[in-house]
């Protein structure tokens, strides 16, 4: 059995050490867009395929048995070559997607179906904005010049970014005094974030909460059907039954 994680995520990484210790020879694959990712045990590729194409024909020469797709939830473009490439090859794909944040109470959430509904809402809401949406798709806020942002990311992001903001580089998880710390000092009213889920990153949800802020969530982009697994646990078990 030879099992190819499409990774980049701390549920693929935990997935490939417990294949790993069980002997199931693994292969994540890491899109190369971190210049100092985290890296999992067992063997590692890094960079693209080539497409569909190109994804197909690697997934043939190198007899993979199982594909797991723990890629982030808004990795659109390999999740859906994904599901095409192990179409074509006849291979097993299983989707591990972490669940998606829940609103409690005292929240003030707006949702958007994408960044640039985002950038649209967010001069009604505030004026200093806490963006935390990663380092791709920014220009969608570049031309708001009333609006002040905190911009924070692993890497630095490329251009255009908004005229009037602080770049902050730093990575996971976050803490809720951190958080609140640093949305104060600040003086954040507002907070934008995609639906990425899981804890290490939702100290900010609970830090807005505590602050009155409005949240900006932008919502998960579709992806092909295929099977789901909610938990690391449920994956393993899904390969291990192949």
């Amino acid at each position: 059995m030879t099992v190819l994680i499409l990774g980049g995520t701390a549920e693929a990484r935990d997935l490939a050490a417990q294949l790993h210790q069980g002997g199931v020879a693994v292969v994540s694959s890491l899109a190369g867009r971190v210049s100092k990712p985290r890296l999992p045990v067992g063997a590692i590729r890094v960079g693209g395929f080539g497409g569909v194409e190109g994804l197909t024909a690697w997934l043939r020469e190198h007899a993979v048995t199982a594909v797991v797709d723990a890629t982030h939830p808004f990795a659109q473009r390999i999740g859906t070559n994904a599901f095409h490439a192990t179409t074509a090859a006849g291979v097993p794909l299983l989707r591990l997607a972490r669940p998606g944040w829940v609103p409690a109470d005292g929240d003030r959430w707006h949702w958007a179906a994408d960044l640039e509904e985002a950038a649209a809402i967010l001069p009604g809401l505030g004026s200093r904005v806490f963006l935390t949406s990663g380092r791709q798709g920014l220009s969608a806020f570049a031309d708001l010049d009333p609006l002040w942002f905190l911009i924070r990311c692993v890497d630095p992001p490329g251009q255009p970014l908004p005229r009037q903001h602080e770049l902050v580089l730093d990575r996971g998880p976050y803490d809720l005094d951190g958080e609140r710390a640093l949305m104060t000092q600040h003086d954040i009213d507002v907070l934008v974030t995609k639906d990425s889920g899981g804890a290490m990153t939702a100290a900010k949800l609970a830090a807005a909460r505590e602050l009155g802020l409005p949240v900006v969530v932008v919502r998960r982009p579709p992806r092909p059907p295929a099977a789901e697994a909610a938990a690391v646990s449920e994956a393993v078990d899904w390969v291990l039954n192949r």
